[in-house]
């Protein structure tokens, strides 16, 4: 069971969708009792959330529509929390940095001096790489997020690689958050299958407002389903570097990026291989690895290290 706090937060979360929500299924959501339920509508109440209620073996909750919402009081790590995601996210490739900028300034207005000092230290202590990948929409990332969690179907417009444009109906499983690219896992209802869909190619996403029952996933979870998908694309580069040093050190530092196995001939040696469009990605690997290297494959790629690190060296 989740702390007071945290369910509180997700009890808000689910009201304020505005759909009338069974006292049963809330319960289930929430893993709590019906009594327990009970008491911590009676807390949202008397923070001021007008939540109207219907009795019965039937009944249920649902937030009155047109209420005024007042600020939800939080713990200092939870303000803290808040802001700093809300910083991330104004430097992140998802456009709508600028709301994001505008709330962070209203939470950080209403935060104690101490806490203001916190975050003062934080940004004058940050450096923000910048974001090279395709930028999204923020509300469309929300919308998507809604549907995730309230297990309701989506309906979007989507372009794939090859340029088609499709219109499809899908029950949303979960967003990930990939190499400064954003993807959607999900069921597809009329391909009868399971499908990840790149969120820049989405247009005009919809809720149906139709609920679902989750299926079960295919894989491990939605990272290495969405990793797995992109290993089955084309890719123009098929690449292979073998490192000077241990499957695991190699693993810790690009794992998420490739594929890292042991060399069976030396146990202080492991290579890498991975599939990509463009050659920048095995690179940036090449770099977040601190052990000499051998890049087997492709060509190009051994000629640019070669012109980098020539580069480098001249350098002043």
């Amino acid at each position: 069971m989740a702390n007071t706090s945290s369910r509180m937060l997700r009890l808000l979360s689910l009201l304020q969708t505005h759909r009338y929500w069974p006292g049963a299924e809330l319960s289930d959501r929430l893993e709590v009792s019906a009594r327990t339920l009970r008491r911590d509508i009676d807390r949202l109440r008397d923070l001021g959330y007008d939540v109207d209620a219907v009795r019965g073996v039937s009944g249920g909750y649902q937030l009155r529509a047109g209420s005024t919402l007042p600020p939800l009081l939080l713990e200092d790590e939870e303000a803290v929390a808040i802001a700093v995601g809300l910083r991330t996210a104004a430097a992140s490739a998802v456009d709508g940095a600028e709301q994001s900028l505008q709330a962070l300034t209203k939470v950080v207005g209403l935060m104690p001096p101490r806490l203001r000092r916190r975050m003062d230290a934080l940004q004058s202590a940050t450096v923000a790489a910048p974001s090279y990948g395709p930028t999204v929409d923020a509300m469309t990332l929300t919308t998507i997020a809604a549907g995730c969690r309230d297990d309701e179907t989506l309906r979007f417009g989507y372009t794939a690689r090859e340029g088609e444009a499709t219109q499809r109906h899908v029950e949303p499983h979960r967003l990930v958050s990939l190499s400064r690219r954003w993807y959607l896992v999900a069921y597809d209802r009329v391909r009868q299958d399971w499908r990840s869909f790149r969120v820049d190619r989405m247009s005009t996403p919809e809720l149906t407002g139709t609920r679902y029952r989750p299926r079960e996933l295919p894989a491990a979870d939605a990272l290495a389903f969405v990793q797995a998908g992109i290993k089955q694309m084309p890719q123009a580069y098929d690449v292979h570097i073998r490192f000077a040093a241990p499957a695991d050190v190699v693993e810790r530092a690009v794992g998420r990026w490739a594929t890292v196995t042991p060399d069976p001939d030396d146990a202080e040696a492991s290579y890498f291989r991975m599939s990509t469009d463009w050659l920048g990605w095995p690179i940036l690997g090449i770099t977040a690895v601190e052990a000499d290297f051998t890049v087997l494959s492709p060509p190009e790629l051994a000629e640019q290290v070669r012109s980098l690190a020539a580069r480098l060296s001249t350098s002043r």
